[in-house]
């Protein structure tokens, strides 16, 4: 065969090959898609999912139905996703623990980065100091002051392995220079009375778990985890704005997809899902739950994610935590 009859044959046999791709990310889609949350109802990536499918089966003309997958934090759930075939009819929304779990368990069966590809950047839920109110400390300094002396007293309630709540008191630890005791709960239902009754000292929890508590009086909000106030609770200042400087500390997240799911697929989930973040109704719903929206680009959030597992990672290195 000679060779200008052999390169017209490869070129005709790769484009059949990638025409199908390219179909069938123009026709996208044409079947419902299933939304994986990693995560029981009721949390930020739940609320988050059930509020951004309903506006895309408008917008896709799709159902697109939401299949809660929790267990072994959040590594069950994320486990499926990574598994799933990459052709946009499964995706999946993560928080906080899909940027930890890597450097807490061995043998995750998936990659942060290289098992997904990133549609977009959601949403970020600041945490918060929240104290027992009968401390006698009304600003941050003050409270480190007090568990400095308080050795024995200075409990820290947390969510479990690989929370945001315990990778937040950890890196609290390492910033203040205390020593605490961290003690862990199955989530904030279960944490929070123990803090309201002076069990625990602190609980730094998610605004959207705690303002009810925080508003009521029932535990004292000293400062927020994250770079920006929280536009729940507008009067409690940022941790560095209470002197703990360059303290930044979230669970945030977004959409991911398999990896390999074609980049037109990707792009079109990321337009609609950005056009759905910024709808009034949708806003107002999940700044309500305390989530702050963010938004972007694929590559903006994939940036995101590389930074943020080089930040935790340094945090569980100098923190001393063992992987399981």
């Amino acid at each position: 065969m000679q060779l200008k009859s052999l390169f017209k044959l490869v070129t005709l046999s790769a484009a059949l090959v990638v025409a199908p791709t390219m179909a069938s990310a123009q026709d996208y889609p044409t079947r419902p898609i299933k939304i994986i949350v990693p995560a029981p109802p009721g949390g930020a990536i739940d609320t988050i999912a059930r509020v951004v499918g309903e506006k895309l089966t408008h917008s896709l003309g799709q159902p697109v139905v939401v299949e809660n997958k929790p267990g072994a934090s959040n590594n069950l759930g994320t486990d499926a996703l990574a598994k799933s075939p990459p052709d946009g009819y499964t995706i999946g929304i993560v928080g906080g623990s899909h940027n930890t779990n890597k450097f807490l368990f061995k043998n995750l069966g998936w990659d942060p980065e290289k098992s997904f590809e990133p549609i977009v950047y959601t949403h970020e839920v600041p945490l918060v100091f929240a104290i027992y109110p009968q401390i006698p400390a009304k600003t941050l300094p003050e409270f480190i002051a007090w568990m400095k002396a308080h050795p024995d007293q200075a409990k820290v309630a947390t969510s479990g392995r690989g929370s945001a709540q315990e990778m937040a008191a950890e890196m609290f630890r390492l910033a203040s220079g205390t020593q605490m005791l961290l003690v862990p709960y199955k989530g904030s239902s279960a944490a929070q009375p123990d803090l309201i009754a002076g069990r625990t000292a602190l609980y730094i929890d998610t605004v959207s778990a705690i303002q009810s508590q925080v508003k009521g009086g029932n535990v004292r909000a000293l400062a927020v985890t994250t770079r920006k106030r929280s536009s729940s609770l507008p009067d409690v200042p940022t941790a560095e704005e209470a002197g703990l400087k360059g303290y930044d500390a979230n669970t945030n997240g977004g959409f991911l997809a398999p990896a390999g799911t074609p980049k037109a697929i990707v792009n079109k989930l990321n337009a609609e899902i950005n056009a759905a973040l910024k709808m009034p109704d949708v806003r107002s719903k999940l700044e309500a739950a305390g989530i702050e929206i963010q938004g972007g680009t694929p590559q903006e959030y994939a940036a995101l994610i590389k930074s943020d597992l080089a930040k935790w990672q340094k945090v569980v290195k100098s923190a001393g935590i063992e992987a399981e």
